[in-house]
């Protein structure tokens, strides 16, 4: 599964263009104030985390839901093939005579 962050694009569609207007939207349309360096963040990296409350901040200063803030991708990752035990591998001692372990 693969999050893309969208802020830059949904901030652009509603005409916020700088990192100072949407902090300022922030401060009056949903109370929360942030740093000039915080809101740059995240118009310019994809964060690794978004604290509920700013993403609702987000929502509500850009008229936005949060699909509109990202992309996920939920295709299944392809998980790599493990290859089978050789049967030496696959067989233990034990009580000095050798066993044939079920494959897992």
């Amino acid at each position: 599964m693969k999050i893309s962050w969208k802020l830059r694009m949904a901030a652009a569609q509603r005409e916020v263009w700088t990192g100072a207007q949407l902090r300022r939207l922030l401060v009056e349309k949903a109370g929360l104030e942030m740093s000039s360096a915080s809101v740059s963040a995240l118009l310019t990296k994809e964060p690794n985390q978004v604290k509920l409350s700013t993403l609702i901040a987000l929502c509500t200063a850009l008229d936005c839901t949060p699909n509109d803030l990202f992309e996920i991708d939920t295709t299944p990752v392809e998980q790599p093939a493990t290859p089978d035990l050789a049967p030496a591998e696959a067989t233990k001692a034990v009580g000095g005579e050798r066993r044939s372990m079920p494959p897992f």
